[in-house]
């Protein structure tokens, strides 16, 4: 296969082959840091979706019948696969979509490396079969997989996909973003030398509108698992309606930070400020609402600006960048015209606010911002950003901080700062998302990961995003 590194027209890869670099409509891949073009893939058709289904349609039979054991052992090579080309890996992603490399080395290559290794060995143990009175209960692969796949985690959330599909016998056709397509090469090179046979994986490249429409309405797609905003996250499933197939959102996310009263708060607003800002802010779980009682408003958002402080903004490639270009320069367009709206509905910039940050006249930078007295009910606090912007929001009592936690279209993830855990524990489980940390609690990669209302449905990770590709069959004997 044809290494898909920068500064290279990269292709699909349909059946094992590399298809369409040289030809067609393209896509140019543009570094946020310099605005330069750094690559192009092919603005894949209608034709090259079919392309990749009939080849994962074909493909089906033999890998669904490949024995678990056999299956395991090509995820745990893939999983070696990816930890052998973490620096280039790395690199890619910072280069296509600014995550800085710090960040990307420790987090976006190694964490998929985590979860595939963790869903390896999760296989042998899994309820294939199971008995149930005179049932047999059989859980067997959904069929051909779409995945349509993000640009701000390229490569964790196509391995949060694939990976499971494949290991549940699926076969799949990945959509990448157009935005960051080029990680997705490097990850069919990985399965390609892990020994996954041709077709098992396929890639298209593509705008959602075209490439990705044509996936979720195909009919020899059996399920579409999608990634991405809740906005095209409803287009995804009206399309697919048509077949009735299968599919699994994993959409937006405007979480809330709780501190109750007797927090820790130097300690909460630090971990609060270091999730807001994590990857620029672009990252679906960001708490990006921190609520703190009344009383001590002021003194969270001094606290606040003092940590944003230390959060440095330039160039991602290096080391001690906290904070890179946003991904796009639609994206920074975004986020700086909810910078705009946060004043005029009167929110007060605490620090940061509208304009790029100094020194930084080149790339889509926009400044981290912390934005004090937030009403709950204004555009900065019901709608997700996806940009380093935290709003802080006075609440009176734990109910009205509840209340306004559970106020948003979304129910992605949340926190809660409390020196009583018990107590913490017990606003946990009033909030209406799909994951709550409470104190700081470390992410863990066998836990399920997805949301409720608005930020979509299914779940992924662990055994739990396994099952999310099987379908169930019942035997009565």
């Amino acid at each position: 296969m044809v290494a898909p590194v920068v500064g290279r027209r990269v292709g699909h890869v349909v059946g094992g082959e590399v298809v369409g670099a040289g030809a067609g409509d393209t896509i140019e891949v543009v570094n946020p840091a310099t605005e330069e073009v750094i690559a192009a893939v092919p603005a894949g058709t209608a034709a090259d979706v079919d392309a990749a289904v009939a080849a994962a349609r074909a493909a089906f039979a033999g890998w669904s019948a490949t024995p678990v054991a056999e299956r395991a052992d090509a995820v745990r090579r893939i999983s070696e696969g990816l930890a052998g080309r973490r620096q280039e890996i790395s690199a890619t992603i910072t280069a296509e979509m600014g995550s800085p490399i710090t960040f990307a080395s420790r987090v976006q290559a190694a964490l998929p490396v985590t979860t595939s290794a963790a869903l390896a060995g999760l296989l042998a143990g899994f309820p294939w079969t199971e008995r149930i009175g005179n049932s047999l209960v059989l859980r067997e692969p959904a069929g051909v997989v779409a995945a349509i796949t993000p640009w701000n985690y390229p490569l964790h959330q196509a391995v949060a996909k694939v990976v499971p599909a494949l290991a549940a016998g699926c076969t799949v056709v990945l959509k990448p973003s157009e935005v960051a397509p080029l990680t997705a090469g490097l990850l069919a090179e990985v399965l390609h030398a892990a020994g996954v046979p041709a077709g098992v994986l396929n890639v298209v490249h593509g705008y959602g509108p075209v490439a990705g429409e044509a996936l979720a309405e195909h009919p020899d797609v059996d399920m579409v698992s999608f990634t991405g905003s809740t906005r095209a996250g409803r287009r995804v499933a009206a399309v697919a309606a048509g077949t009735v197939k299968r599919v699994a959102l994993e959409l937006g996310g405007k979480s809330a930070s709780v501190l109750l009263d007797d927090a820790d708060l130097g300690t909460a607003v630090k971990i609060t400020m270091a999730n807001c800002f994590i990857n620029g802010g672009q990252t679906c779980t960001a708490l990006s609402r921190m609520l703190v009682p009344a009383a001590r408003h002021d003194e969270a958002v001094e606290l606040a600006v003092a940590a944003a402080a230390k959060y440095g903004v330039g160039d991602p490639t290096e080391p001690g960048t906290r904070i890179g270009p946003m991904s796009s320069a639609a994206q920074r367009e975004r986020v700086a015209g909810y910078l705009r709206a946060g004043i005029d509905q009167g929110a007060t910039v605490a620090t940061g606010g509208p304009g790029a940050p100094d020194g930084l006249d080149r790339g889509y930078y926009v400044r981290p911002t912390v934005f004090a007295g937030v009403r709950p009910d204004s555009v900065i606090a019901q709608e997700e950003i996806f940009g380093p912007v935290l709003s802080v929001i006075p609440y009176g009592g734990e109910d009205e901080a509840v209340e306004i936690a559970n106020a948003t279209p979304y129910g992605l993830a949340g926190a809660v700062f409390s020196a009583d855990t018990d107590r913490a524990l017990a606003v946990a489980r009033r909030l209406r998302t799909g994951q709550v940390d409470i104190n700081g609690g470390a992410f863990n990669p066998l836990a399920p990961f997805g949301g409720y209302k608005q930020s979509g449905n299914g779940r992924e990770l662990g055994s739990f995003g396994l099952e999310e590709f099987c379908e169930l069959k019942s035997i009565q004997t």
